[in-house]
């Protein structure tokens, strides 16, 4: 550690006051004490995120952080000892206990994806009473998502047009927009220069055999990697309910835990979601060989970050063996909430001379690329 680095962390200790002792901060680490502080700086009188005598919050001053944003910010800034600390602090020190111990805050809670994640990142410190508003709320969000991504899914495997046939499903992705011009032409209005659609047509499609085909979807739980799970739940509920393929759902850190049973309800998968811990993603890759029934169609989709922490040589050895058995295969980089990819580019790029197929995709593209798959 270099000693900028070492003066960078006694900052982050002191506070504001030690600012001139030891240097500013870099502008990650800056973040990191915005944080220290939204919890810290309650010390500190009058001020700021002040806890007030008589068991009140003070005024957020300058900072509008909400306890989720602040929750979420740790999961991702700092290590798991440091969250544990951070996190006993917050409920035994300041009270900062809202977010687990009260149920009525959290039934007044307005849903979204932000408290979506905090109530995950945080499950495990909440009773029984909590954990059943929590899960309420968990619902709302997750059917609210199901709602959007289910149309991308759906879209995906309705087929291809066939133009050679006709349909009476009038829908808009199928209207004919040349065929119906052409043949109501003999009834425009030259006074009035328009054209009266007196009959639509619409393209028929063509129906894609995918029921014999089984998709595995192995998803990393390491703690970077909450939006990923999230997704990953509800498009395995998605593709579960559409019967058209033989859905098989798996989470791993260190051991692997399949949770196909729980699939075909996301609620469930993510209320059994442990978050953090090390990663052994060859062992997932080789549960996923014990489950194909026939190679030739079968999709195994791993999302991961990519940074293994178990000996890279099962991992890579595990994934040969699965492409020249005939399983298509799909390494998925990890999306933060930007749906920007954060993976490890050097075992991605070894994952990809071995034959799998890496990529970033949102959700969307995902259903299209699985549906492109098993068209062929």
């Amino acid at each position: 550690m270099s000693n900028l680095q070492r003066m960078g962390r006694w900052r982050l200790v002191m506070g504001e006051g030690a600012k001139e002792l030891c240097g500013g901060l870099s502008e990650e680490d800056q973040i990191r004490d915005q944080a220290l502080g939204f919890l810290y700086d309650r010390e500190y009188g009058h001020g700021r995120n002040v806890r007030e005598s008589g068991g009140q919050q003070g005024g957020l001053g300058q900072s509008c952080m909400t306890v989720p944003d602040w929750i979420n910010q740790i999961h991702e800034l700092f290590p798991k000892k440091t969250i544990e600390r951070l996190e006993k602090d917050a409920l035994e020190r300041y009270q900062l206990d809202e977010m687990v111990t009260n149920p009525d805050v959290l039934s007044r809670a307005q849903p979204n994806p932000t408290l979506l994640k905090a109530v995950l990142r945080t499950k495990h410190l909440m009773n029984q009473q909590v954990l059943q508003a929590a899960q309420h709320l968990v619902r709302n969000v997750v059917d609210e998502l199901m709602k959007s991504l289910a149309v991308d899914v759906r879209s995906a495997f309705q087929g291809t047009l066939d133009r050679r046939n006709r349909s009476n499903l009038k829908i808009a992705k199928n209207f004919d927009i040349d065929a119906t011009l052409r043949r109501n032409l003999k009834h425009y209005d030259a006074s009035r220069q328009q054209l009266l659609i007196e009959t639509p047509y619409f393209f028929s499609r063509i129906r894609r055999q995918v029921d014999k085909w089984q998709l595995i979807i192995l998803v990393d739980e390491s703690g970077s990697m909450l939006d990923s799970v999230i997704h990953s739940a509800v498009m395995a509920s998605i593709f579960y309910s559409l019967k058209m393929m033989k859905v098989h759902l798996c989470i791993f850190d260190t051991s692997v835990v399949d949770l196909t049973a729980e699939c075909i309800d996301p609620v469930e998968t993510l209320m059994k979601v442990q978050l953090g811990g090390g990663t052994d993603i060859g062992q997932a890759v080789h549960y996923a060989s014990q489950l194909v029934e026939n190679p030739r169609r079968t999709i195994v989709v791993l999302i991961t970050d990519f940074f293994e922490g178990a000996p890279e040589q099962r991992l890579f050895a595990a994934g040969r063996r699965l492409i020249e058995s005939g399983v298509t295969c799909l390494g998925l980089a990890a999306l933060d909430g930007q749906a920007n990819p954060t993976y490890d580019h050097r075992t991605a790029e070894r994952m990809a001379r071995v034959g799998w197929h890496v990529a970033a995709m949102t959700p969307g593209e995902l259903a299209n690329w699985i549906a492109e798959k098993v068209r062929k």
